[in-house]
């Protein structure tokens, strides 16, 4: 009797073994889903680097809303990272504008 419960105690203790930034989802939703949500996850949570300050330490605080705890900037950004490629490809057309109207 005694044996059959500290067996029980140990079983129960045992963890499943699943860590990671998508340990949440378990066997669920397939794995090409989950390696997509993984990517867009780390991205979302990383620092970026501050285009004010120069500083790593940009974080996303809302969907879009990206803040720098060093020099206390709010850029609105793209929804898991600060720049996206439509933000750059527009700041690149507006500069050659810029460029074109000035000489």
């Amino acid at each position: 009797w005694y044996q059959r419960r500290v067996r029980e105690a140990v079983v129960s203790t045992q963890s499943t073994g699943s860590s990671g930034i998508n340990a949440e989802y378990g066997t669920r939703y397939g794995a090409s889903l989950r390696k997509m949500i993984k990517k867009i996850e780390i991205s979302q949570h990383a620092k970026y680097t501050c285009m004010f300050c120069g500083k790593d330490s940009m974080k996303r605080t809302d969907v879009g809303i990206w803040k720098c705890k060093a020099c206390r900037k709010t850029v609105a950004g793209g929804a898991y990272a600060v720049s996206t490629t439509a933000a750059a490809t527009v700041r690149s057309a507006i500069r050659r504008l810029r460029d074109m109207q000035e000489s």
